[in-house]
Formats: structure tokens, C-alpha cells, sequence
């Protein structure tokens, strides 16, 4: 075996980053989010990074991953899961929870595991493909498009956190965007600047008929350009079916209106329009119920959530096989995610659907030279590895803010952050309407 290619030691740098005060129907983005940066460094002096979340419930299983993993082939990557599957503890020692961060449906700590586990996955494939002076998705077979798709994530907003939020906080620039009007101009500054031609509000956060509003309002803007309304499962059956029917002919897919593969069912069988989800099938035991019955006919994907880049790729297998469509979630990620996004979907054949992404909202990066968006698209980087470098500067500055923070800001909590402006917040059970 190369020992060049052998794990010697890996670094774990958890992060606050910047975040705009973002709405959704569980309350709004804190000023700051936890990410965790992952480098592994082979014996050979390659260093591959990877990224995923950093709330402390991921750092507890990253932690004896990462020292469990030198002396060990970066080329191994299906040991990889077999090694987290025995350092980081069996899924039936731990009940399942729901998430009150990710939007994410039920959570399990295998789903917690699988997100640790991407992120030293690609940290594996950056350092391979760097030794062998060939890009990430050359790995994983080749690329099939020299661009991806990306699609503006349009936020109902405030201007700017409330005071109190945090002290260092400053506002973005961007502005509040509370009604149609303001969302319509919110959209309107991402096609002129990113040139997205497509646009995904996140509702769940107004009554259902203002949001119908304002996705009419974009319609009206952006004529014939496809449109997504996202409110994370804040809504009954009925009122699913309700915003479908106004909204037919009119969105490119409605998701998760309802929350779980049984609503989910029942609202698809009541409504032409295409349901997507990436809150009822974010793991491969929620994939055959959620097939069988129709509950969805779009997936977004997310490498977080399913364990790496490769199993990106056998899900997309999956979708390919039965005729669902595919795209791709986004969470509040920086650039190593965003690369490594960008590296599986040029891969996949089955793309339907512009891919989400957050990125344009974060204002802060760990990365040397910041992604640019192109006429909606990124161009696929024949770089080696990933193509991104860390910026070592930032990262130690990102880093200082997380060590020096009271704890307030280390786990996601958008109904906290809420509590700061409303008091007598309490996060809403769903269906919200």
C-alpha cells in the first residue's frame, strides 16, 4: 500500500459564521451558525477538507471518528462508515428526536452519523484527487454537464437582527422583505446580480394566502421562470391542497406543504402539482413507503444527510428507477460544501432541477477565492480535489468566535433567536394552518 495515502492526522475546527435574521415557520436564523471544517492530512502531506454541521450533538461524533481514523487509507471510504458505525455508537442505544434545527424531519443518530461521515468522505476524496492531481468528480466517475444549475432561496426576512440579537452583529444591506412587494425585489437583486432563473421562497412563515400572494407577485415578475414554495410542512392536508389548487400551472413543485410521508401521501393524491421533499425522505429506510405511496415525485438530495457524495450518487440510482425526480437541498453551507455539491451533480444524469443554495446569504467563507454564480450556474472545476483552498486566516478569526462565545450561539435554535425579538415566542406545532 502507498503509505502516502495514509491518514496521519486529522483537525477539527468548529466555526461561527454570519447569518441574516431568515424566517421560517420555526422562528428565524440566529446572527451566527455553527459549521465544523474537517481536514485530514496524509502521511504524504496532502490535506483534503471537508465541512458539515457543528452543532455539539455532531461534534460529540466527530470527535472519536477523527481519532479513530490515523493510519488508515484515505482510499477506504466504504471502512469509513463501517469504522463511524463502530466508534460513534449503534442507533438503538439512542431514541429517535425531532429536529428543531435542520427542519429535517425525525432524527435518529444514525442520520447524525451519516452527517459526520460526509464530511470526512469528501475529505478524503479532496485529498485523494489532489495526490492524483485529478478533481473530485473524476473519482466518481466523471462529469456529465460542465455547469450546475442553481436556484435563488428567497427568505421572508427583517432588515436586520433585533438588538439584543449580539453586539457585533451589523445589518446585511439587504433589507426586509415581509411581503410580496419585498420579496418580489429580493428576487429581483438575485437575478441581476447571480442571474438565477429559477426561485424558491421558504414559506410557513404568513398565512397561507399571503404567500400564495407572493409567489402570484413573482409569477407576475419572472414570467414562464420556475418557481418553488417551501414551507417546511407547516401546513394540514387541506391547506396543502388548498394552496395547490391556487397555485397550479402556476409552481414547479410544491415542497414538504405537509409534514411526514403519510400527509404527504394523502396531499399528492389530491393535487397535480409535484410534491418535493427533503424532510420525509432524508435516509434510504424512508425511501420505499414514501415511493410506493406516490408521497413524493421529487428528492432533494442533500450529501449531508445521506453520507457522502457516492451514496448522492446511489440515490439518484434510486430516483432514476422509479421516475422520481431529483435536485438538490441546501443548508446554511460555506464553500467546501457548496464544491463538493457542485463536483456530485455535474455526475448525475438524473439532475431535473436547479439545485438550492444558501450561499449567496453568507457573507463570511473559510475558502481562499469565494464561488461566483454565473448566469444561475456554477462552472464544474477541473481543479484537483475539490478546487477550493482554506483560507487559514479566516478560519482561525471564525474559530475565535466560537471559542470565545457564552454557548448562546453553538447550537442552532431559530425559536430562541425569535425569543430574542418576541418574547412570549413558542415554536409552533404542526400543521401551523
Amino acid at each position: 500500500m502507498d503509505t502516502s495515502l495514509t491518514v496521519d492526522q486529522v483537525r477539527l475546527t468548529p466555526i461561527l459564521i454570519a447569518d441574516p435574521p431568515l424566517l421560517n415557520t420555526q422562528g428565524v436564523h440566529q446572527p451566527y451558525t455553527p459549521r465544523l471544517i474537517v481536514e485530514v492530512i496524509t502521511r504524504g502531506g496532502v490535506v483534503g477538507v471537508g465541512e458539515t454541521y457543528g452543532d455539539g450533538k455532531y461534534l460529540e461524533l466527530a470527535q472519536p471518528l477523527a481519532d479513530a481514523l490515523p493510519g488508515r487509507p484515505i482510499t477506504d471510504m466504504n471502512g469509513l462508515f463501517a469504522l463511524a458505525d463502530d466508534v460513534c455508537g449503534e442507533s438503538h442505544n439512542t431514541e429517535t428526536r425531532v429536529d428543531a434545527g435542520g427542519l429535517r424531519g425525525a432524527q435518529t443518530v444514525d442520520k447524525l452519523r451519516l452527517s459526520i461521515v460526509s464530511a470526512f468522505e469528501v475529505a478524503f476524496l479532496d485529498a485523494l484527487g489532489k495526490h492524483r492531481g485529478e478533481p473530485v468528480h473524476a473519482l466518481l466517475g466523471g462529469k456529465v454537464r460542465d455547469a450546475v444549475d442553481y436556484s435563488a432561496y428567497l427568505f421572508y426576512r427583517w432588515a436586520q437582527h433585533p438588538d439584543g440579537a449580539h453586539p457585533a452583529v451589523q445589518d446585511d444591506g439587504w433589507g426586509a422583505a415581509l411581503d410580496p412587494a419585498g420579496v418580489v425585489a429580493q428576487a429581483r437583486r438575485f437575478a441581476d446580480t447571480y442571474g438565477f432563473r429559477s426561485f424558491k421562497l421558504k414559506g410557513g412563515v404568513f398565512p397561507p394566502d399571503e404567500e400564495i400572494a407572493a409567489i402570484r407577485a413573482l409569477a407576475e415578475e419572472f414570467p414562464g421562470q420556475p418557481l418553488r414554495l417551501d414551507p417546511n410542512g407547516a401546513w394540514s392536508v387541506e391547506t396543502s391542497l388548498y394552496v395547490a389548487e391556487r397555485l397550479a400551472g402556476v409552481l414547479e413543485y410544491l415542497e414538504d406543504p405537509a409534514s411526514g410521508t403519510d400527509l404527504m401521501a394523502r396531499v399528492s393524491a389530491g393535487t397535480s402539482v409535484p410534491l418535493a421533499t427533503n424532510m420525509c425522505v432524508t435516509a434510504v429506510p424512508e425511501i420505499a413507503e414514501a415511493f410506493r405511496r406516490d408521497a413524493v415525485q421529487v428528492v432533494l438530495s442533500d450529501h449531508h444527510y445521506w453520507g457522502g457524495l457516492r451514496r448522492t450518487q446511489e440515490l439518484a440510482a434510486i430516483c432514476r428507477a422509479f421516475g422520481v425526480g431529483l435536485s438538490m437541498h441546501s443548508n446554511t453551507h460555506l464553500g467546501i460544501s457548496l464544491a463538493a455539491m457542485t463536483h456530485v451533480a455535474a455526475t448525475v444524469p438524473n439532475l431535473d432541477y436547479a439545485c438550492d443554495s444558501h450561499y449567496p446569504w453568507q457573507t463570511e467563507d473559510v475558502i481562499t477565492v469565494r464561488h461566483t454564480f454565473e448566469d444561475g450556474h456554477l462552472t464544474v472545476s477541473d481543479a484537483p480535489g475539490l478546487g477550493v483552498e482554506l483560507d487559514r486566516e479566516a478560519l482561525a478569526a471564525l474559530h475565535r468566535r466560537w471559542a470565545e462565545d457564552d454557548g448562546t450561539m453553538r447550537e442552532r435554535d431559530d425559536a430562541a433567536a425569535m425569543r430574542t425579538a418576541r418574547p412570549d415566542w413558542v415554536r409552533p406545532p404542526l400543521p401551523r394552518w
